[in-house]
């Protein structure tokens, strides 16, 4: 397997004595198949703990709970001890630092996301990269890890029941980065890795470093009707499969390659300021 060299040439951090402390969150549940098979990427690397929302918070991206007061609740992940919260991943990972760790971990681990996390439409609208900026506006080390679907509408069903082989390839590639994350740090101006293994990932599947794709969905909305004859609507979409050579989109999408993209919080447009001036 050709393994990026994006992390390899950044000076190590030393003279810690104690066992990396190491946060696992997701954005589709504590009982989800994948926040377990995320637990288990990292298992063996340090002191793990799973702060996770309690239902499926798909979508709400960054959000956070302002105007409704959260709870945390003891339960069991897939055969692992785990803390409920009653909020959004955002929510998850804020009570998991402050409240739950008393410190800052060593790493944060948003996934597996059930369904791909690629292109600027998820990277803003995903709760498992959500959860993983929070992380990283701390200074954390973040990485989210999230698996590609062939049926959109396994990103909706109970996901409890998602398949735990699929995940296999995916918990060696995390095991592998998040090892190297604890050992070189992040890149300079790095803040988080988005991981994306396609559904049919082996051990030996090529791993790319990519940059974001504008796009991953053909947005539409439906009109339909109630009983009483009132119009309501369902914003739906269809998956743009091709895009430039690169990009997430086309090394999941057209090469069923694993995609590792490097993310900063600092979404400044990189251009000369005086381009702006004309329009003061």
């Amino acid at each position: 397997m050709h393994f990026f060299p994006l992390i390899l040439n950044y000076p190590a951090t030393y003279g810690k004595t104690h066992a990396p402390k190491i946060l696992v969150t997701n954005d589709d549940g504590v009982y989800s198949t994948g926040l377990k098979a995320a637990f288990d990427s990292v298992s063996d690397l340090g002191e793990v703990t799973i702060s996770a929302p309690a239902v499926q918070q798909s979508g709400v991206g960054r959000s956070i709970s302002i105007f409704e007061p959260l709870r945390i609740t003891k339960t069991n992940a897939g055969g692992t001890p785990a803390y409920s919260v009653g909020g959004t991943p955002t929510d998850a990972v804020i009570l998991g630092i402050f409240t739950i760790l008393k410190e800052m971990p060593d790493l944060v681990l948003s996934g597996f996301n059930i369904g791909e996390n690629i292109s600027t439409d998820t990277i803003t609208t995903s709760g498992t990269i959500g959860g993983a900026l929070e992380a990283a506006s701390y200074g954390v080390p973040a990485i989210a890890a999230s698996m590609q679907v062939l049926d959109e509408g396994q990103k909706f069903d109970d996901p409890r029941n998602y398949h735990r082989e699929r995940f296999e390839a995916g918990i060696k590639v995390v095991n592998k980065v998040a090892r190297n994350v604890l050992k070189y740090g992040m890149p300079k101006n790095v803040d988080l890795l988005n991981i994306n293994i396609p559904y049919h990932a082996e051990e030996d599947t090529p791993i790319e470093i990519t940059r974001l794709a504008r796009k991953i969905f053909k947005t539409g909305v439906e009109e339909r009707r109630d009983p009483r004859g009132r119009p309501y609507y369902w914003i739906a979409g269809d998956l743009i499969r091709e895009e430039e050579e690169g990009t997430d989109v086309h090394a999941i999408m057209q090469k069923g390659h694993v995609s590792i993209t490097p993310i900063s919080l600092d979404s400044t447009a990189r251009i000369e300021f005086s381009e702006i001036e004309k329009y003061l």
